[in-house]
């Protein structure tokens, strides 16, 4: 009489987390919770037999040791990878990664990996709860790691494994770095603390960019949502009472098998 074939997966609207495309491969995760790391079964099935994506190149696999989520991996660029060291991301799972990515039997075109040490909490489970690029210059950042963080720089070391720079700078300076032009960081509650408090729980750093300067968005979150307009962002606004709930933005709720170059 049970009415369900399977239990339900009720985190698996958040398609984010159990596997990435980055470049032309993908990453299948190990997720940090024995219960979602059932919905990385539907990102192999993908993989392994659709005819679109089948020789794609795996850079991870959900059959890994450390747990690796993908709302901690974004990609900066052809070339430049950011992962968060986060609650359900692990180091280790990191630099097995930029191993793969360096060095695998289809090395990618990723040459440089930034592991980004952010805060363990519910509030910033993720690197992209707390940071998300939003246009070729500009990104949303949580006021809450605003400041000098720890960074480490991953590239190859011309001999089959990695070398590892530890980078004690504010993450302005790394981005301006790699984007070659000053960076504008753009704060959740645009500075004002208590409304950085209330809109950062409501996900407000966590925006869905479909093209350079146009994101998704989450209405509820208007003093924020007014500062990315008044730095020329094309804000498309969603409606968010429920969704918020779940605790995941935009950004979470999607995952691109497929990307255009810009």
């Amino acid at each position: 009489e049970y009415p369900f074939l399977v239990d339900p997966m009720p985190n698996l609207y958040f398609t984010r987390d159990p596997f990435a495309v980055v470049g032309g491969g993908v990453t299948i995760h190990r997720m940090h919770t024995k219960t979602r790391n059932r919905e990385t079964l539907f990102g192999r099935f993908i993989f392994e037999h659709n005819p679109a994506y089948e020789n794609a190149p795996r850079w991870y696999d959900r059959s890994a040791e450390s747990s690796l989520e993908g709302g901690d991996i974004l990609v900066l660029s052809p070339e430049v990878l950011a992962v968060g060291i986060s609650e359900r991301t692990e180091a280790a799972a990191i630099d097995t990664l930029a191993h793969n990515l360096f060095w695998g039997e289809e090395p990618s075109a990723i040459d440089t990996v930034y592991a980004i040490r952010i805060p363990f909490g519910y509030e910033t489970m993720h690197l992209d709860t707390v940071f998300t690029q939003i246009d070729y210059d500009k990104f949303t950042i949580h006021p809450g790691i605003m400041g000098p963080l720890t960074v480490f720089e991953i590239t190859p070391d011309g001999n089959g494994g990695t070398k590892i720079r530890e980078r004690d700078e504010d993450l302005e300076s790394i981005l301006t770095e790699y984007v070659g032009q000053p960076v504008k960081l753009i704060p959740c509650g645009g500075g004002d603390r208590i409304a950085a408090e209330r809109e950062q729980w409501n996900d407000g750093s966590n925006t869905l960019c479909i093209r350079p300067g146009t994101v998704v968005v989450y209405q509820r979150n208007n003093v924020t949502n007014d500062v990315l307009y008044k730095n020329g962002i094309n804000c498309l606004v969603m409606p968010s009472a429920e969704l918020s709930r779940g605790r995941g933005g935009p950004r979470c709720m999607s995952m691109p098998a497929w990307r255009e170059a810009i």
